[in-house]
C-alpha cells in the first residue's frame, strides 16, 4: 500500500514539474536570448547588455512606453478610486441588490476581450469619439475597475461592522468613518488592487488595438509590430523588463493581499 502510494507520488510529481517546464521554459529562454550577442536569436555568440542599452536609443520604443505609462498610471488613479468607492456603497446595499450588481462587475472581466473591444470600438464611434489616448483610458477603467471592486470588497467582508459603528457611537459622521477608519484597514487591499490593474493595464493589447488611435501606441503595440518582421534581442529585452516590472507587481500585491 505505501509502495504504491509512494509511486503515485512520484508521478504526481513528475507530472508537475514537467507542466512547469513546458509554462516556464519559454519565458527563461527570451530572458537568455535577450543577452545574447547575436542578433539572430538562434545563434548564441555570447553574453551581452548591448541591447538594453539600445533600448535606450529606439524612440519608438521609448515613445511607446511613455505612452503606456501614462495610460496605465491615469486609469490606475481613476480605477482605484472609483473602484474602492463603489465596493464600499455595494457593502452596504441590500444583499439581493448586491449580488445582482455583483454580476454585472463579473462581466468585464469573464467576456472574451475581443468582444468587449468591439463593444468598446462601436460605443466610440455612436457617440463620436476620436480614436486617442481618451477612449485607450475608458477602455482600460472599463475591464479594470472589476478587479479593484472585487478585491476591496472582499476584504470590506472580513472588516466587522461593530468597528465603524463604534466610530459612530463616539460622534463620527458616515464621512469621517470611511475617512479615518474603513480606508485604513482597507489600504492594503487598495494598493494591491491598484498594482494589479497597473499590470493589467501596462501589459494590455487586444482591447487596446481596436481603441488606440495613431498618436497613441502603447509597448505591447510596438513590440507586437516589431515581431511582424522578425523577433531582434530588442523585443527579447523589453520583454524580460516588462516581465520583471508585472512579476514584482504581482508579487507585491499578493504580499498586501496576505496582510491582516
Amino acid at each position: 500500500m505505501k509502495q504504491s502510494q509512494g509511486k503515485r507520488h512520484r508521478i504526481l510529481k513528475f507530472y508537475t514539474l514537467a507542466i512547469y517546464f513546458f509554462l516556464y521554459l519559454p519565458i527563461l529562454i527570451l530572458v537568455l536570448l535577450s543577452f545574447n550577442k547575436s542578433r539572430w536569436t538562434t545563434i548564441w555568440e555570447g553574453f551581452t547588455f548591448q541591447w538594453y542599452l539600445k533600448l535606450f536609443k529606439n524612440e519608438l520604443l521609448l515613445n511607446s512606453a511613455k505612452n503606456s505609462l501614462i495610460i496605465a498610471t491615469i486609469s490606475t488613479l481613476i480605477s482605484t478610486v472609483f473602484g474602492t468607492l463603489g465596493a464600499i456603497a455595494l457593502r452596504k446595499i441590500n444583499f439581493k441588490i448586491r449580488e445582482s450588481f455583483k454580476l454585472l462587475v463579473y462581466l468585464p472581466i469573464v467576456i472574451p476581450e475581443i468582444v468587449l473591444a468591439g463593444a468598446l470600438l462601436s460605443f466610440f464611434g455612436f457617440v463620436k469619439i476620436t480614436l486617442g489616448f481618451t477612449t485607450v483610458i475608458i477602455a482600460h477603467i472599463v475591464f479594470s475597475i472589476s478587479y479593484v471592486i472585487l478585491i476591496v470588497l472582499a476584504r470590506l467582508q472580513n472588516i466587522e461592522k461593530e468597528i465603524e459603528e463604534s466610530a459612530l457611537d463616539l460622534g463620527a459622521n458616515e464621512f469621517e468613518v470611511i475617512k479615518r477608519v474603513t480606508i485604513p484597514l482597507l489600504l492594503p487591499a487598495i494598493t494591491s488592487s491598484a498594482l494589479i490593474v497597473f499590470t493589467l493595464s501596462i501589459d494590455d493589447y487586444v482591447i487596446t488595438s481596436f481603441v488606440a488611435g495613431v498618436s497613441s501606441t502603447t509597448l505591447p503595440l510596438q513590440i507586437y509590430s516589431m515581431l511582424r518582421t522578425s523577433i531582434t534581442p530588442e523585443v527579447n529585452a523589453i520583454s524580460t523588463i516588462m516581465l520583471i516590472t508585472t512579476t514584482i507587481a504581482i508579487f507585491l500585491s499578493q504580499r498586501l493581499l496576505k496582510e491582516k
